[in-house]
């Protein structure tokens, strides 16, 4: 019996290492044939594996006393105490409050404009018009965050602001816009509306031009109005894109944009404008405490993984194809 099946194992065995070397030909002969095609996507391949994958080496000082004298190598290690001293902290309770109240608003109000601008856009017939208006809405997104936090300071500050002045003119008291608690997080996201709605529209309208004409001259044939055609023509053509751009803005969930809360922040507003990214740079950068600061950004790396791998199976659920 044994004398019997050695054959079959062998031919199996070399069977299965046939098909490798093939598999490894295939590739090689499409690497060789697309060479150019790789050629230009090298320096972004290069960019991510020497800026994004080389630091990760970093993350190991999560889990040490880190000293920049004694190196990685040298520095003594104690395991989970950075992670329990987090946790422990009373301010974690007030930091993921605020991170999570910032970055839910802002998918709240801010992800669905994007798309209802591309909607509106993309009913404008006139071309001319329609890149004048894209021009104007793309503006805001070029502008840096000093430009748009002393815009802000401009128009709502309790001294001279526009609009305080222009409330008092109106026989209105002043409203301390940016000393009170409860307009910072609304002040912050009609900041990043006004900034870069305009700018995620690009990835909606491409998806919008790649669908079928014939999909609304058929809607028309059966009656459907330019309110119906986009209710069930273009947003199923982009409900792909749409669900792939949620996957990947529920994993930032725990990053909030540190230079528009850190020039937004003061004083009086730091109980609910402190997150964990100032949290970070407070602690790790002007008190040196690198260890700690690294495993704090270590958490949210990990809550934004395991956020994306959940919704991506949530949507492979719904039958949708998701991030991967």
């Amino acid at each position: 019996m044994d004398s019997t099946l050695k054959p079959v194992a062998k031919s199996a065995a070399s069977t299965k290492e046939a098909a490798g070397t093939s598999r490894i030909k295939q590739v090689w002969s499409g690497i060789v044939r697309d060479k150019f095609l790789y050629l230009l996507a090298l320096p972004g391949l290069l960019y991510f594996l020497i800026f994004r994958y080389v630091p990760m080496w970093g993350i190991v000082i999560s889990f040490q006393n880190y000293s920049p004298y004694q190196g990685v190598m040298g520095s003594p290690w104690v395991g989970l105490e950075h992670f329990q001293r987090f946790f422990s902290n009373p301010d974690f309770l007030m930091l993921f409050r605020n991170t999570l109240a910032i970055n839910v608003l802002s998918l709240v109000l801010f992800f669905p404009l994007p798309i209802l601008l591309s909607l509106m856009l993309n009913e404008v017939r006139s071309a001319a018009y329609k890149k004048i208006i894209q021009s104007i809405v793309y503006l805001p997104h070029f502008l840096s965050w000093v430009i748009i936090v002393g815009i802000t300071f401009l128009l709502f500050s309790t001294g001279d602001g526009a609009i305080n002045q222009m409330l008092v003119s109106l026989g209105f008291e002043k409203i301390d816009f940016l000393t009170n608690k409860s307009y910072f997080w609304g002040m912050l996201t009609a900041q990043s509306i006004w900034k870069d709605a305009g700018w995620g529209t690009i990835i909606f309208l491409a998806s919008m031009a790649s669908i079928d004409p014939q999909l609304y001259e058929a809607a028309k044939m059966d009656g459907a109005g330019r309110f119906r055609q986009m209710w069930h023509v273009t947003l199923p053509g982009i409900r792909s894109v749409i669900i792939i751009l949620l996957i990947l803005r529920i994993g930032h969930i725990m990053d909030v944009g540190f230079e528009q809360v850190f020039l937004m922040m003061n004083g009086a507003v730091s109980e609910v404008a402190d997150v964990f990214d100032t949290y970070v740079y407070r602690l790790g950068v002007k008190q040196g405490q690198f260890s700690y600061s690294t495993a704090v950004g270590l958490f949210k790396s990990i809550v934004g993984l395991l956020l994306v791998i959940g919704a991506n199976k949530l949507a492979k659920k719904f039958g949708e194809d998701g991030v991967y």
